[in-house]
């Protein structure tokens, strides 16, 4: 039997809508890492030369395909787009403006499916490397008094 990935790697078309209702077509890569069960990593191309990175919590964007969710800076919810189709709504806040964006629901599934091949949902606490984490946080705060 063969091993599955470590990690899995989506593209997902993207429009970017601006403040008069005008659609830009992007792509964002999304990623997940078995070592990072809980996140998903997106790097948006927008024309910058390495892309805007954003990491949103997997239970934020499976949530968001059935309900709106999300508090602070990134909120995600279902809708229907002017020709009928299902896709999510995601909005995302920083300090340098705001974007809002709609995914195509079928393809955030796909990719959400795909992720719980490596990791089930709920089971993500199980492959967590603590001493890892213990390691990093020692690393990044410096060192002790």
């Amino acid at each position: 039997m063969d091993a599955l990935p470590a990690s899995i790697t989506h593209a997902l078309p993207l429009r970017l809508i601006d403040g008069t209702g005008a659609a830009l077509r992007l792509t964002a890569e999304l990623r997940y890492d078995a070592a990072d069960p809980y996140a998903v990593d997106a790097v948006f191309h927008t024309g910058e030369p390495r892309g805007v990175r954003w990491v949103f919590a997997r239970e934020l964007l499976s949530e968001g395909l059935f309900r709106p969710t999300g508090d602070g800076d990134v909120h995600v919810s279902p809708l229907v787009d002017e020709t009928g189709r299902a896709i999510v709504l995601i909005e995302l806040r920083s300090p340098d403006g705001e974007a809002v964006l709609h995914a195509p629901a079928d393809g955030l599934a796909t990719f959400l499916q795909s992720t719980y091949s490596l990791i089930p949902p709920g089971e993500e606490s199980g492959h967590v490397d603590l001493d890892l984490l213990v390691e990093e946080l020692r690393r990044s705060s410096g060192p002790a008094v």
